[in-house]
């Protein structure tokens, strides 16, 4: 079974997640404060995380921030507040879900095994890659199986959620994906989001391809409808 990471500083919920957790049968890692957690991720890699954002020594914004240079592991956050606010920052720097407090551990559990369910892409990499996977657009190359793209041989590090919604879009280029196409493509019926997080993700995609190609132009909004794979 996979390992999950849970990071807070409230004992409570560390001791009645974790459980929850474990019972699904899951290893769990506990940390109760950011600048452990980050030690211990390095030297531990799990599954996927559970961050709150609120934490001392490091919050879970920063500790994003930080595996987010080296990793695309998926995180869910954890986050008593109420404003969009951290919502939209958390999905810019690339966290896959969120759960606000309170909550019902059966929903976290459920949002867990979404995110690993569409994290599930990145297994096989021992295997020879399989030609049906793979999706080849101009300058685009994306690994279903490996979970890997590269933009002009250029390798881009994509989280589970922003490879679906790029793998939605480019297998059918000049096709317009409205944002309620693109959530049924990279989310489980179970977790809500709004078009703002869609949008949020798109723009993520773009920064992410403009780094290894200031002219890269391959998603094209259509305001009012949608999105599209430019094509080639």
């Amino acid at each position: 079974m996979p390992t999950v990471a849970l990071v807070d500083d409230d004992r409570n919920i560390l001791t009645s997640v974790g459980m929850a957790l474990e019972g699904e049968g899951y290893t769990v890692q506990k940390y109760n404060d950011g600048a452990a957690a980050l030690q211990g991720l390095q030297d531990n890699p799990p599954d996927m995380a559970i961050f709150d954002i609120k934490m001392p020594r490091m919050d879970g914004m920063e500790l994003l921030r930080r595996i987010r240079q080296k990793t695309d592991l998926p995180v869910i956050f954890l986050t008593s507040k109420d404003d969009e606010i951290d919502e939209l920052f958390g999905l810019k720097m690339g966290a896959d879900d969120f759960v606000k407090k309170p909550f019902s551990q059966r929903l976290l559990v459920e949002r867990v095994k979404a995110v690993l369910r569409r994290a599930a892409a990145r297994e096989g990499n021992a295997t020879p890659p399989d030609a049906s996977k793979i999706i080849e657009r101009g300058k685009l190359v994306m690994d279903s199986d490996r979970h890997a793209c590269t933009w002009s041989g250029q390798q881009v590090t994509l989280t589970v959620t922003e490879f679906l919604i790029l793998q939605a879009l480019a297998l059918r280029p000049g096709i317009v994906k409205s944002r309620d196409a693109l959530m049924d493509a990279a989310y489980d019926d179970q977790v809500y989001v709004d078009d703002r997080t869609i949008d949020s993700h798109i723009k993520r995609l773009r920064k992410k391809f403009t780094q290894v190609d200031e002219t890269f132009d391959g998603i094209e909004t259509l305001y009012g409808v949608g999105y599209r794979f430019k094509e080639q």
